[in-house]
């Protein structure tokens, strides 16, 4: 989006300063970066119309008050389908402007975040809409976007970790074979070592096939032979989805790889698949999705408003 100058040059600043001075992700990079160049948008607009009380950028009361402001336009603004932004974007982007400041040496600004519900499962597939989308990736998708897709679901990878494979990385046989997974992280976070589902072997040889069986070098790649960036990859997952009817959750949730991420750990917690088995216990699971806190994995044992009101039903009913 277009900026002043020296908002612009805000922006880059802050942008240098995440890869430089942060631990934190490619990804996480990327949407506190896009989240702050909304609010410089809107501090320009304010800016121009005399809205401001203050310069946010030098003295602390006025950047408190403009984040406030700012934060009362996000709670009235509507996603492109009409619902308004969730408590938990909210307070997403005003993470990023605390790194923003924070990493300017003006101190986090002092705003009262939105109040979250209590935490619930996440959004994950039920057996049918995940049966559909897995049958459209075998109808529709690409060899590339299938090694995409399969790692989402059958391994639990976040997209991030799936674009930064490289063929060195793979161990695989025709009966089994693991891949190492890099941590979250600039510095590197844990790497792991997760098992193969036949699934995944299957899309990787072909794509190895494809690719001309190289040494080395990016799995997931570009046209041009680079490798594929993580919103390319995300992309791909939600045009998939669209074709296979899978669209937003109702709160506005566009669906992609990390609904199939969750929807991993959902099946495996929750022992639901083909055939259906029994659960799998939570520090196992949290060691293939590689989370850190095991508090995380178990939000996927918590029940959905579908369990819910499906618990009701059981009631003993006097007709």
């Amino acid at each position: 989006m277009a900026l002043p100058g020296d908002l612009d040059a805000e922006r880059a600043t802050f942008a240098a300063r995440l890869a430089s001075a942060t631990d934190l992700g490619a990804a996480t990079r990327d949407k506190y970066r896009r989240n702050v160049g909304y609010f410089l948008a809107w501090l320009a607009d304010a800016r121009e119309a005399g809205a401001l009380d203050g310069d946010p950028l030098t003295d602390a009361t006025a950047r408190d008050w403009a984040v406030r402001d700012w934060r009362r336009t996000l709670k009235n603004t509507r996603t492109r389908g009409g619902a308004r932004l969730s408590a938990a974007t909210i307070n997403n982007r005003l993470a990023a402007l605390d790194a923003f400041f924070a990493l300017r040496g003006s101190g986090r600004p002092a705003v009262v975040r939105e109040h979250l519900s209590r935490p619930s499962a996440p959004r994950a597939l039920d057996q049918r809409t995940l049966l559909r989308f897995l049958r459209t990736v075998a109808r529709d998708a690409s060899v590339r976007d299938r090694v995409i897709c399969h790692p989402a679901y059958y391994a639990g990878l976040r997209i991030a970790g799936i674009v930064a494979l490289d063929v060195a990385d793979l161990r695989a046989s025709a009966r089994k074979g693991t891949v190492r997974v890099r941590g979250k992280g600039r510095l590197g976070g844990k790497d792991r070592t997760v098992p193969l589902h036949a699934e995944i072997r299957s899309s990787l040889e072909l794509l190895l096939d494809d690719l001309g069986r190289p040494g080395a070098g990016p799995l997931v790649r570009n046209y041009d032979g680079g490798r594929l960036s993580t919103r390319a990859a995300a992309a791909a997952v939600t045009a998939l989805g669209a074709a296979a009817g899978v669209g937003p959750s109702d709160d506005g949730e566009v669906f992609g790889p990390h609904v199939l991420r969750r929807t991993f750990g959902t099946d495996l917690v929750r022992g639901r698949g083909e055939p259906a088995r029994e659960p799998v216990d939570l520090v196992t699971v949290a060691e293939l999705m590689g989370h850190a806190d095991i508090n995380t994995t178990r939000r996927y044992a918590l029940p959905t408003e579908a369990d819910k009101a499906a618990a009701l039903e059981a009631l003993t009913v006097d007709r």
